[in-house]
């Protein structure tokens, strides 16, 4: 009966979930696209034109919510970390007994002392990503200070798996070009996610077992 539960409770913590290792899941709505809302009929004033008063300065360039922004993606990162230490240590000691009287037995080379230490160390980490393309997002709110949160996603559905590109953030009305990009360096508080999933992606992670056995082993 014991060995059947100890049994049991291995196949439980080899099943459990593993903390350390759990996606980072978010909600739906997080990078959901915003449909336009319509707008609210205006009171009637006895003028022939009713509508929305519109700069013409501001030609076709997106500034309400669902309208469109093409994001461009030209993240570049890169960094690097070295360090090195190195310590040296020596010291001896040695006397000379006198030729007379009662230490006279000793010979000079039966008193002597010399000890030495020595410690180098290095350490070198470096790291680099790289990525670009475009993704179109909308509009899904505008703040009073002028800036808009933008939000949305890209899925690629391929013969040997999915790629989805996902972004959300805020950005200003200025740094929007006349044909509505925006570089993804100019969008502030980024959230920026590439996953994928099938044989491709699965092909390149560690089965469950081995992960578990990764994160108790003390070596």
């Amino acid at each position: 009966m014991l060995r059947r539960h100890s049994k049991l409770i291995l196949l439980a913590i080899a099943l459990a979930p593993i903390p350390a290792l759990a996606k980072d899941k978010l909600p739906p709505e997080t990078f959901a696209a915003t449909v336009p809302v319509a707008p609210a009929p205006l009171p009637g004033n006895g003028s022939i034109f009713q509508g929305a008063y519109v700069p013409l300065t501001s030609g076709g360039r997106a500034g309400a919510i669902g309208d469109i922004v093409t994001i461009q993606l030209v993240e570049r990162t890169a960094a690097t970390k070295s360090n090195a230490a190195g310590t040296q240590r020596d010291g001896s000691v040695s006397l000379t007994p006198p030729a007379t009287g009662p230490l006279s037995l000793f010979n000079p080379s039966d008193i002597g002392m010399g000890g030495g230490q020595q410690f180098k160390g290095k350490g070198d980490a470096s790291q680099s990503n790289a990525l670009s393309g475009e993704v179109s997002v909308t509009i899904a709110a505008i703040y009073p200070n002028g800036t808009m949160l933008v939000r949305g996603e890209k899925l690629l559905t391929l013969n040997r798996g999915d790629e989805r590109v996902q972004i959300s953030g805020i950005i200003r009305a200025i740094d929007i070009s006349p044909d509505n990009r925006v570089l993804s360096t100019r969008v502030a508080d980024a959230n920026i996610r590439y996953v994928g999933k099938g044989e491709i992606a699965r092909a390149s992670k560690q089965g469950w077992l081995q992960r578990f056995f990764s994160i108790i082993s003390p070596f």
